[in-house]
């Protein structure tokens, strides 16, 4: 997308345009999901919609390209997740107490996938990561970010994530190795 598109998309969500909010949030919801998901968010949909709450209250406050409106999102959802991750500490006994859907809902393959993902094996060799490599891993990878929207998102240094995913996923493929994990 042309910058001066995006632009007049975003001109047209802070003028309350359903259809421009749709095709600025529509292709982040998700990652952001996914993102939120696999950094433990007890609710990640549910955290998803206070972040996009929170883009639609400060929307003015934004300026800048499709990359720095995913790093603006990312950096929002970062910050409700260390909230929620406060919250959960202070009171660790607090349980969900939503409702199954009605009808019989099915769960999407991307859903599926990304709780397949955050299930098993997988969550073990990511566990062994330092809480900064799995943050950059996520970042990059669930969440698609570039390494400098994710430096952004972190408030680090772009060194730092580079070092940070380039240790992580080192430490991935020893552990991945050493263990035999089939591919």
């Amino acid at each position: 997308m042309a910058a001066e598109s995006f632009e007049a998309l975003v001109a047209s969500a802070k003028d309350g345009s359903d259809v421009a909010w749709n095709e600025l949030l529509a292709p982040i919801a998700p990652r952001l999901i996914g993102y939120l998901g696999l950094r433990g968010a007890r609710d990640p949909e549910a955290v998803a919609g206070d972040v996009f709450v929170d883009v639609a209250r400060n929307i003015d406050r934004f300026s800048g390209d499709r990359a720095g409106f995913n790093s603006w999102v990312f950096v929002i959802a970062h910050r409700r997740l260390i909230d929620e991750h406060r919250r959960i500490d202070v009171r660790p006994d607090e349980t969900l107490t939503g409702e199954p859907i009605e009808g019989g809902a099915t769960i999407s393959a991307e859903e599926e996938a990304l709780r397949a993902a955050s299930s098993g094996k997988v969550a073990a060799l990511l566990s062994e990561l330092t809480a900064p490599q799995r943050d950059v891993i996520f970042l990059r990878i669930v969440a698609d970010l570039s390494v400098e929207e994710t430096a952004r998102v972190l408030n680090r240094p772009v060194t730092s994530v580079k070092a940070l995913q380039r240790r992580g996923l080192g430490a991935l493929r020893r552990k991945v190795r050493d263990e035999g994990v089939s591919r």
